[in-house]
């Protein structure tokens, strides 16, 4: 589980004009953020646009990734939806090869309750083989995750190792740090407040602005696990301009536009989500400038 202790990046899957899937680009992603420090990866969370992708594509996404990292970084899989049935068969045909773990989001839509929310997890518990990763964003979502729930699965499955928590509550942080096993790990999905969070027990985070800036998203973080949050904070607060740009007009499309800008990728996305505004796009290209 120290793999997953640091900074995690949720890839962002570029793509060409046509729509198509960018393989080169996403080599370049994946190699700009293991040469940025970060200490793993996920591939096909919600900012890898994994709504808007068939399941051959995922696969070959997978495929590709695990290839180009070659167990230099650690390597986990969003897998998750709401027809829990679907999960599961995704979960127990994926081709585990080269990867550490399983990212799987709250089921979005359906607004089950938390008995609902404990049982779809329970199920994917059963059939992984891997460890699961819990993802909490009400924002996405449309419901919570409590920390009853959560602290209930951390007791009752062993391979329920961690939780990436993007509901912005303080006070269920607390209470889940305070009910959980004690090698559960509270892992930040909300770039803006990893700091604060590690401060409470937090072991990282799993960033978007780390797509961009993954050298000073990392040295950020393990500032933090060092306990130096003096340090830490001087790279925080010269982040939050920049992690503000990366989400005003929707994620993934600031740090495609980022990318863009450092000539790595371009910054195609698929319907429903759109490129940013051209007021928008300059402004990240200034706030970029800070750092290169």
């Amino acid at each position: 589980m120290n793999k997953f202790y640091g900074t995690g990046v949720a890839i962002i899957t570029p793509f060409q004009a046509d729509g198509q899937v960018d393989y080169d680009a996403l080599g370049r992603v994946i190699n700009h953020l293991i040469d940025g420090g970060v200490e793993y990866l996920v591939s096909l969370g919600t900012t890898g646009e994994s709504a808007t992708l068939s399941n051959e594509e995922r696969k070959q996404v997978w495929a590709f990734t695990s290839g180009v990292v070659k167990g230099r970084v650690g390597l986990v899989a969003g897998i998750g939806g709401n027809n829990t049935h679907e999960v599961v068969e995704q979960v127990k045909q994926f081709d585990t090869t080269g990867y550490d773990a399983i990212l799987s989001a709250s089921p979005h839509y359906n607004k089950p309750t938390q008995e609902g929310i404990y049982q779809h997890y329970k199920a994917i518990a059963q059939a992984a083989t891997l460890p699961i990763i819990l993802y909490n964003v009400p924002s996405r979502t449309g419901s919570n995750v409590n920390a009853d729930t959560v602290v209930r699965l951390a007791h009752d499955f062993k391979n329920i190792i961690g939780i990436k928590e993007a509901g912005g509550n303080f006070d269920q942080i607390n209470q889940i740090m305070r009910d959980k096993p004690a090698d559960f790990l509270m892992i930040s999905g909300d770039d803006p407040v990893t700091l604060p969070m590690m401060a409470l027990g937090g072991v990282g985070v799993i960033s978007v602005t780390g797509n961009v800036l993954p050298r000073q998203t990392s040295d950020m973080v393990r500032l933090c696990l060092e306990g130096n949050y003096k340090a830490a904070q001087i790279i925080h607060s010269g982040l939050i301009d920049f992690t503000r740009l990366m989400f005003v007009e929707g994620s993934p499309a600031g740090a495609k536009t980022a990318l863009k800008h450092l000539g790595i990728c371009e910054d195609h996305l698929r319907l429903p989500l759109v490129q940013v505004s051209a007021g928008t796009t300059g402004k990240i290209a200034a706030e970029l400038k800070k750092f290169i």
